[in-house]
């Protein structure tokens, strides 16, 4: 994959298909199943974009500076996303979900000098001298007249997103112009997309899962992109995912669980599915066979992170192994590495070891934002180690071993345990405290609390849930409790995370 020197990633995505299609439909958005809230072609799409990046352009926000975007499900958030790389500058995409703390954290990390938000999400409390676009400015920029591409080289910095780092404190990743033109691999070696395709991703707009695979991936490909706004009943998915005529469906496997569990599917449903798509999360063999058994159609799992998006997928191309998330996609440079050295040479065929993405990949993060040591140390010379484990058979499936680390996964967000312990550990009548995923017998993955309480009577979660909720994001809060007199350790007093399941 050669990659342009000059590329904007805002013009990557929707120019091509503006020029050639333009009245074609780009995105619905339904607000209920049975309701279309917005519908928009591909030339007031692109129109709505550009007019954000002339508003920006002439605004006091200095070129290539970093916009905090605090915008909930709404088509103004790719609007202004997209808007603000045209630009030429920066935008730090955020989920609604963050708490006041959570978001003056990402603030102040990304020295955003701007915050644009639709007036219903939660701001930082200390803007200094920031500037701040509300509703009404979103709304003024989208009907401004069209500005034009920022003139923007394909390794310049594009969007700056955050995730849970092992440390416990939130880390940005920062991408190019090409990590899009990076994606390329993922349209043929997972979804098997075309422009004749209508793509649903249940996820909302400021997930980057959804602002990648639900709406820039079909926008490139010429496809229209159906993403649902209303409230997420599980029960509401099959009717709209045939009301919409999804060819193409993307959630993570816990969706595709509760559909099964809430819907009355056979092979008649949804005629106009081809397959899903499925990441984020590992997919089940039990989940894939019954999801399988009662549509009759294959669910495509994809492999990936923040930092480099999918590499390793099944597709219509790659037949599914149930168990494995399939191979790595074509024009991909994958190795396992020894875990314990820094040996360079990939592991043999069945030998488990480090998942690593080798460096030169389009699609690869820049760095972690002002992090240097995290980011040199993310690197074994030419590879990024992504975390994972696993091993290759003989046909080239990799096989997935888990996480080197203590990083959670809670429905496709990353989450550190060490950052949920620092807000426990501070709530009121609490000791001391471990946080886990752990696994309950119908194998969903639920993170847990294990808490040490001051006093040992005292065991009403109810305190500490408020607690958690009024200081952490939805996503990130314990799923159970539980109240233990003792946290397993070792001799030198670190937490045995995989022996707390053994306490319940």
């Amino acid at each position: 994959m050669t990659v342009p020197e000059k590329l904007n990633l805002a013009r990557y995505c929707l120019e091509r298909s503006a020029r050639l299609t333009p009245d074609k439909t780009a995105l619905v958005v339904y607000d209920q199943v049975d309701h279309v809230a917005e519908r928009w072609c591909y030339r007031d799409i692109e129109s709505a974009v550009l007019g954000v990046a002339g508003a920006l352009k002439s605004s006091d926000i200095p070129a290539g500076s970093q916009v905090l975007l605090r915008i909930g499900n709404s088509s103004m958030f790719p609007f202004v996303f997209l808007g603000a790389i045209s630009a030429g500058m920066v935008p730090v995409p955020t989920s609604s979900m963050l708490t006041e703390r959570e978001c003056n954290y990402v603030f102040l990390d990304s020295q955003a000098a701007a915050i644009i938000h639709d007036g219903k999400t939660s701001l930082p409390t200390d803007i200094g001298s920031s500037i701040v676009l509300g509703p009404d400015d979103i709304e003024q920029m989208i009907a401004a007249p069209a500005g034009d591409y920022a003139d923007t080289g394909a390794n310049d910095p594009a969007f700056l997103v955050y995730t849970s780092g092992t440390s416990g404190a939130p880390k940005g990743v920062l991408h190019a112009h090409r990590s899009l033109f990076g994606r390329r691999p993922m349209y043929r070696s997972w979804y098997g997309i075309s422009d004749q395709d209508v793509l649903l991703h249940a996820g909302a707009f400021n997930w980057t899962y959804t602002l990648g695979v639900g709406l820039m991936d079909p926008w490139v490909n010429g496809a229209t992109s159906v993403v649902y706004s209303g409230p997420n009943k599980p029960e509401i998915w099959a009717d709209l995912i045939e009301r919409c005529g999804a060819t193409l469906f993307a959630a993570v496997p816990s969706l595709y669980r509760r559909i099964l569990k809430y819907s009355a599917l056979d092979r008649t449903s949804f005629p106009k599915l081809r397959h899903g798509l499925t990441a984020g999360e590992a997919l089940p063999v039990a989940l894939y066979n019954e999801w399988l058994k009662r549509t009759g159609r294959p669910l495509f799992e994809a492999l990936g992170m923040s930092e480099i998006s999918t590499y390793i997928s099944s597709s219509p191309e790659v037949a599914v192994r149930p168990g494995s998330p399939g191979k790595p996609q074509i024009g991909r440079k994958i190795a396992i590495l020894p875990p314990d050295n820094n040996d360079l040479a990939p592991l043999p065929v069945g030998e488990s070891g480090l998942l690593a993405v080798h460096k030169s990949d389009p699609g690869m993060m820049i760095g972690y934002w002002r992090l240097p040591e995290e980011t040199a140390a993310a690197f074994r010379g030419p590879w990024f180690l992504t975390g994972d484990s696993g091993h290759l058979d003989e046909d080239g499936y990799v096989w997935f071993g888990g996480r080197t680390d203590d990083v959670m996964n809670a429905s496709g967000y990353r989450v550190a345990p060490q950052e949920v312990e620092e807000v426990i550990g501070l709530a009121p009548g609490v000791s001391e405290v471990a946080v886990a995923q752990v696994q309950t017998a119908d194998g969903v993955d639920l993170i847990s609390a294990y808490i040490v309480a001051s006093v040992p009577e005292n065991t009403d979660a109810a305190p500490i849930e408020q607690w958690c909720a009024a200081r952490l994001a939805k996503y990130k809060r314990p799923r159970q409790y539980r109240f233990v007199a003792d946290l397993p350790r070792t001799r030198s007093g670190k937490i045995l995370r995989r022996k707390l399941n053994e306490l319940d």
